[in-house]
């Protein structure tokens, strides 16, 4: 089974790449780097807290091209193949996580090295940021069934990145600059944040269960899809 399921993967690799909506990935990383790189140009850039802040523009940048990580236009055509959606939509975040982790590399070394937010924070709400916009996608492509949903996410993510810190408790920062005695607390909600978003994106990318029909086979009762599977 394992062996199959390697094979499979490895004759679906190059497909794959080619679906991959490669412009709005290279728009999103293209205005990340231009946000970290600012921080060289900006009159405060020897400042921690404005090139954190920065940094974070990036990441949200980064992110949000991350949304249209799973829009796939021939999604509806491709259902009935063998390779299941997790298998589909894993190969398509292991083509990209090795970019993600070089460009957010790139970013950090854009911000000069005398006046750099503690990297581990930085790299903590990065990656929860991506995390949970990728969460967000997948629920798109569950709930909806849309093709192409990643306007849609990338537009509600931004909202509710500019919303979230307003509507918390003042005792539940998230944004905290560097120094500030709440450091420590906030990025623990944000390793939270991270340690949700990853089973849940784990169980949002399998095929929901509703409209297939039970079959009986050989004694056993198993879930068949209308498509066939």
């Amino acid at each position: 089974m394992v062996r199959e399921v390697a094979a499979m993967a490895r004759a679906l690799l190059r497909p794959v790449a080619r679906t991959l909506p490669w412009r709005a990935l290279a728009a999103g990383a293209g205005t990340g780097l231009l946000a970290a790189w600012s921080t060289r140009m900006a009159s405060g850039g020897q400042d921690p807290r404005l090139n954190l802040n920065l940094l974070r523009a990036a990441a949200l940048a980064f992110a949000l091209g991350l949304a249209f990580l799973l829009d796939d236009p021939a999604r509806h055509t491709t259902e009935a193949v063998p390779a299941r959606r997790p298998l589909r939509a894993g190969l398509r975040l292991a083509l990209v996580l090795p970019l993600a982790a070089l460009w957010w590399t790139a970013a950090l070394l854009l911000v000069p090295e005398g006046a750099r937010p503690p990297v581990g924070g930085a790299t903590l709400e990065a990656a929860a940021v991506a995390a949970l916009v990728l969460a967000g996608a997948a629920a798109a492509v569950r709930l909806s069934g849309g093709a192409e949903p990643g306007t849609v996410v990338a537009a509600g993510f931004l909202a509710f990145a500019v919303a979230v810190p307003l509507l918390l408790p003042d005792r539940w920062p998230l944004l905290v600059q560097v120094g500030s005695v709440h450091w420590d607390a906030a990025h623990a909600r944000w390793a939270g944040a991270l340690a949700a978003a990853v089973p849940a994106w784990a169980y949002l990318v399998m095929e929901p269960v509703r409209g297939r029909v039970p079959a009986r086979v050989g004694g056993w009762v198993r879930r068949v899809s209308p498509a066939g599977r």
